[in-house]
C-alpha cells in the first residue's frame, strides 16, 4: 500500500486541477470534513460511500462522487479500495453540478485521471501536462448524473425508520407497521417520505437494498445470497433490477471493473 497523501497539501496549489492516489482498507472511514476543492472521487476498486447533510450516495467501480468545493462529507470504504482523487479548483469546477451526486465514468475519462495522477504537482500548464488537465476537466463535464443517491430526511419522525432500514435493510419493513410503531397513520407516513426525500416509502426502501447490495458484491459476497438476504423473491429478480440500473449482470460488472 502506497503513503497516504493528504488532499490538504494542495489546496492552495497554483494549478487548477491536482490529481492524487491513496489506497484504503475496508472499513475505513474518513471523518466529516470539508475542501476549498471540488473533488471527483473514483474508486477503481472496491466500493466508496460519501455521506452529507443531504444523504448518502455509493459508488462503485465505473462510477465516481462528485463533491462540490466547502460541501461536508465523509467517506466509508468498503472492500479493498484503490482511489483517484482528483480536486478542482473553485473557478475551474464553475459549471459543475452544485450538490453531491455519482456520475458515470467512461474509459477515456478513466485513462484520464489515471495519467493525471501520475503527473507532478506543479505540472507544466503549456505542455503535454496542461492539455492532459483540459480534457479531464472536459470530460468531467460530460457524463450523466446516475441514481445512485438515498437522499436524507430531515423531518425527526421519520428518522428511526430511516435508521432501522438501513441497519437491517434485508427486513421486511412496512409501512403500516412503521406507522403504528411512531404513532401516525400510513397516509401522514407516506406523505412525509414524499415530501421530504421525492420518493415513495417502498422506492426508498428499494434504494436502500439496492445500494447496501452493492456494498456487499464489492466484498466479495455471492449474488445468490446477496439478492436472498435483500429479500428479493429469487436471484434472477435481483439480477434483472440490477441490469435495469447498471446495464448489465452484477458478475459482469464486477468483473469488467475488475
Amino acid at each position: 500500500m502506497q503513503p497516504y497523501i493528504s488532499p490538504d497539501i494542495f489546496q492552495d496549489a497554483p494549478r487548477p486541477v491536482v490529481v492524487i492516489a491513496n489506497d484504503y482498507a475496508d472499513g475505513h472511514v474518513i471523518a466529516r470534513h470539508r475542501h476549498k476543492r471540488a473533488q471527483l472521487l473514483y474508486p477503481s476498486s472496491g466500493v466508496i460511500t460519501v455521506t452529507s447533510r443531504y444523504g448518502s450516495w455509493v459508488v462503485p467501480p465505473l462510477r465516481a462522487a462528485w463533491v462540490p468545493p466547502a460541501t461536508d462529507h465523509e467517506v466509508r470504504i468498503t472492500g479493498e479500495v484503490s482511489m483517484r482523487s482528483v480536486n478542482i479548483a473553485a473557478a475551474a469546477a464553475r459549471g459543475l453540478p452544485r450538490q453531491c451526486c455519482v456520475v458515470s465514468v467512461s474509459a477515456l475519462l478513466r485513462e484520464l485521471i489515471l495519467r493525471a495522477a501520475q503527473l507532478p504537482m506543479l505540472y507544466d500548464e503549456r505542455g503535454s501536462a496542461g492539455r492532459i488537465i483540459r480534457l479531464l476537466l472536459d470530460e468531467i463535464h460530460a457524463p450523466p448524473v446516475l441514481p445512485l443517491h438515498l437522499p436524507a430526511p430531515g423531518h425527526p419522525r421519520l428518522k428511526p425508520v430511516c435508521d432501522a432500514i438501513l441497519r437491517e435493510p434485508e427486513l421486511e419493513h412496512s409501512l403500516e407497521g412503521w406507522s403504528r410503531r411512531i404513532g401516525a397513520s400510513s397516509r401522514t407516513v407516506a406523505r412525509l417520505f414524499r415530501r421530504e426525500t421525492g420518493m415513495s416509502f417502498s422506492a426508498w426502501r428499494q434504494q436502500a437494498r439496492l445500494l447496501e447490495a452493492l456494498k456487499r458484491l464489492a466484498a466479495g459476497r455471492p449474488v445468490t445470497s446477496v439478492a436472498l438476504d435483500m429479500g428479493y423473491a429469487s436471484p434472477s429478480a435481483f439480477i434483472s433490477m440490477f441490469r435495469r440500473v447498471f446495464g448489465t449482470t452484477p458478475g459482469r460488472y464486477f468483473d469488467a471493473a475488475a
